[in-house]
């Protein structure tokens, strides 16, 4: 399938879900993050999910990185589909963005080359571990600038399609999907 066409799809199946299911599919994701090995990190790059739309709910990943006493960066979005890396701390001031992005509005950067595991927001995905944003670029922007063994988890309510058939050089593929229901490595 092309990625409009899955953008428009998963859009609306995101919004046929009701709260309690994406807060119960929110929690089951992040218990399921507890069993892939990635641990051993210390710079974890989240985003904060925009409620709005009805996005996987990152804040009790948010609560497992913080038991782990692990760093915790979240992005802003920048000009020419540049994000901006922040650490979050007790003092981050979170805004919503003209989209309804929660994002920092100023705090300590942390350089990409830092950061050892990326938990990317998504629409769809398929089985091989490609994915379809909304269609602006920031995370494959945000990716290749990541180093090569930078870990890159996809977080969705929902399992694979068979193919994204429109791929471009520029798309960066995933290392796992955790659904729900399963986790898929790649």
């Amino acid at each position: 399938m092309l990625k409009h066409e899955l953008r428009k799809r998963y859009i609306e199946k995101r919004r046929t879900l009701d709260f309690s299911s994406t807060e119960t599919y929110s929690h089951s994701i992040a218990n399921r993050l507890l069993q892939i090995p990635i641990w051993d990190f210390f710079y974890f790059h989240l985003f904060l999910s925009i409620m709005e739309k009805k996005e996987v709910d990152t804040s009790p990943i948010i609560t497992i990185l913080h038991a782990k006493d692990k760093n915790i960066v979240i992005p802003k979005m920048g000009n020419e589909n540049q994000l901006k890396n922040y650490l979050l701390t007790d003092s981050t001031l979170i805004k919503k963005n003209k989209w309804l992005v929660p994002e920092p509005q100023d705090g300590i950067e942390v350089p990409e080359h830092k950061i050892d595991v990326v938990f990317v927001p998504l629409l769809s995905f398929d089985v091989t571990g490609h994915r379809v944003g909304y269609g602006k670029g920031y995370y494959d922007i945000f990716l290749q600038k990541c180093r090569p063994k930078t870990i890159k988890i996809g977080l969705s309510f929902f399992g694979p399609e068979k193919k994204i058939v429109d791929i471009n050089a520029g798309d960066v593929k995933l290392d796992y999907c955790i659904t729900p229901n399963k986790t898929y490595s790649f």
